[in-house]
């Protein structure tokens, strides 16, 4: 059985995202480790951090993984948008192996005015910066495929192999496949036939051996239109099949499945999408 989980908010403290993940029932859990939509934190506590690796000792959900703030853009044609994504990158890493966290997901960015080949090589030159600036932390950066929405970087599997080539710190970098974002972003997963395409064009690309973890997320934009809207599994544009073709391909089960659907304050959405997902794995 895969290991699937949820995103799961850290309010309170960030040991009660355990008791989150527990009460839905996730084998792994995905979190923040500051707020989202702000660049600067609090640094964590040394109580804060203890309490929450005890809690991590005393569960079964493994792994447990970070989600970088939507404001970093390390491809901004804006210098002090690029200065504060490096800094605040550097932080998150640095709070992630805090917590004794593996891996942190990116969102790259968009270069909006800067041309898609200059986007990435800004990208990559600091994403150097970071990597070099968190040398001794152990934590990777986990490059999420995108939607393609604007301008952004990393619709394209090609992207990310380029990063990978000119960021030239394999050891230190990862890929979080979406599913929302790759059928978005254009790779048709719906069918047999197109799930198998895409995915022979992923390893191919990338290799399974960079894939870190999945975000499963159904769409409510349909294929090829670069707009990023999550849905309930198997309520939208992508359907119930694809989901059935992942959490039943052995290349993945070791790998953490995440969802990251829409939910209210009682999570009962997180164990309708959960238990939907379990139910295919045959």
């Amino acid at each position: 059985m895969p290991k699937f989980g949820a995103h799961m908010s850290i309010s309170g403290g960030f040991h009660l995202a355990i008791d989150r993940g527990e009460a839905v029932g996730c084998d792994t859990i995905q979190i923040f480790t500051k707020s989202n939509r702000q660049w600067a934190a609090a640094p964590i506590a040394d109580e804060d951090a203890e309490a929450f690796i005890a809690r991590r000792a005393d569960s079964s959900i493994d792994p447990v993984f970070v989600h970088a703030s939507y404001l970093i853009n390390v491809c901004s044609e804006v210098d002090e948008t690029r200065e504060k994504s490096v800094i605040s990158l550097i932080d998150e890493i640095d709070r992630a192996a805090r917590l004794g966290l593996p891996f942190i997901v990116l969102h790259p960015g968009s270069p909006k005015g800067l041309q898609t080949d200059v986007g990435l090589q800004v990208a990559a030159d600091n994403l150097r910066l970071v990597i070099d600036a968190t040398a001794n932390s152990g934590v990777r950066i986990a490059l999420e495929t995108m939607a393609g929405q604007g301008s952004s970087i990393c619709g394209e599997f090609e992207h990310i192999a380029r990063l990978y080539e000119a960021v030239d710190a394999d050891e230190r970098l990862g890929v979080c496949f979406d599913t929302c974002h790759v059928f978005a972003a254009g790779y048709d997963i719906r069918d047999e036939t197109g799930y198998e395409k895409t995915i022979a064009e992923f390893c191919d690309t990338l290799g399974f051996d960079r894939l870190l973890a999945l975000h499963l997320n159904d769409s409510k934009a349909e294929f090829g239109s670069r707009k990023d809207r999550h849905e309930h599994i198997g309520a939208g544009e992508i359907g119930r099949d694809a989901f059935g073709f992942i959490v039943n391909d052995q290349r993945f089960e070791h790998l953490p499945m995440v969802i990251e659907t829409p939910k209210g304050k009682s999570m009962e959405e997180d164990e309708e999408n959960l238990t939907t997902l379990r139910g295919m794995v045959r």
